[in-house]
């Protein structure tokens, strides 16, 4: 409870874990020019990592799993990450690996693509100072990164088709939709043009113990100040579920938005993109304020001035 309430200020409970070792919502809205916002994090989900896993992550660096530079095959030709949590387990590993070794740029080549979607899993990424390079954060969700690798990955020079066409690795929470590895193994697809994929869990996913009481504190705390509006920004599917419920929305008996039901005073609901928009709408039966263009604090940012016309 150590986030503290600004007077003046419209606040933004977000519905996520603060990013480390920066987080670009806390930056974005906390930048005067940005509005006057206040952002609190109220996360729903707990992550635990995967230590076996991990350290099996390690041992297929180590071992030249990513890299030609040893004289062996390597075993896949690129990483793809689709969310922070899967790039905080990599940048651990990614550390362990530079206390035992300077070779890491010969471990993780420049050559080597890691795809991203969205700007958040690349400016992590970027904070880990590799030399590989970091591709699709412009697509913004899973079906248009996918279709961004087939047509990069497919195009790579040589090097991939001397290697037989390498599998990629794609570093997952245990809940997660499988666009991408659908779209690029699909039958549709000539046998030259599919791309192997991997999926390995590095993190398990929970919903925190203690949201319910954390968002009610947090909610009332703000809708008891401000003087004007709030927002709550969700982020996942199962965020959608926790908020309602907290809120008092839903009805026990059909697990939807009840009859009339309405958000407290001057209270929002923005959500990150499409998929957890239309997962609100369609299991739920309520329909969001705003949807952000793109998944991004800025694409927040843009939807919620543009609802209050500023």
């Amino acid at each position: 409870m150590s986030q503290m309430r600004k007077s003046g200020q419209t606040p933004v409970l977000l519905l996520k874990t603060r990013s480390s070792p920066n987080d670009g919502y806390e930056e974005y809205f906390n930048a005067t020019a940005n509005g006057p916002f206040q952002p609190i994090f109220v996360p729903v989900l707990e992550h635990r990592l995967k230590e076996d896993t991990l350290h099996l992550l390690y041992s297929t660096i180590t071992v030249g799993g990513f890299s030609t530079n040893y004289g062996w095959r390597p075993q896949y030709g690129g990483i793809i990450f689709t969310s922070q949590r899967a790039v905080e387990a990599f940048g651990m590993i990614v550390q362990s690996v530079r206390t035992q070794t300077n070779e890491i740029d010969k471990l993780l080549p420049q050559e080597l693509p890691l795809y991203v979607v969205g700007p958040a899993t690349a400016r992590g990424l970027r904070a880990l100072d590799l030399k590989c390079n970091i591709l699709g954060e412009e697509c913004g969700n899973g079906e248009a990164l996918a279709e961004f690798i087939l047509q990069h990955y497919n195009d790579l020079p040589a090097q991939r088709q001397m290697l037989g066409g390498l599998p990629l690795l794609f570093l997952v929470g245990e809940k997660r939709r499988d666009i991408i590895p659908t779209t690029l193994q699909s039958q549709e697809l000539s046998p030259q043009q599919r791309i192997g994929v991997h999926e390995v869990v590095v993190y398990e996913t929970g919903e925190m113990p203690n949201f319910k009481s954390d968002f009610t504190y947090w909610w009332y705390q703000s809708a008891r100040t401000c003087s004007t509006s709030q927002w709550i920004v969700v982020f996942s599917p199962t965020g959608c579920q926790a908020v309602l419920s907290s809120l008092g929305m839903l009805d026990e008996m059909t697990g939807r938005v009840k009859q009339g039901a309405l958000l407290p005073r001057n209270t929002h609901i923005a959500t990150i993109g499409p998929t957890t928009r239309d997962y609100l709408i369609q299991e739920f039966g309520y329909e969001p304020d705003v949807c952000a263009p793109t998944p991004s604090p800025e694409g927040v940012g843009i939807a919620i001035r543009s609802f209050q016309g500023v």
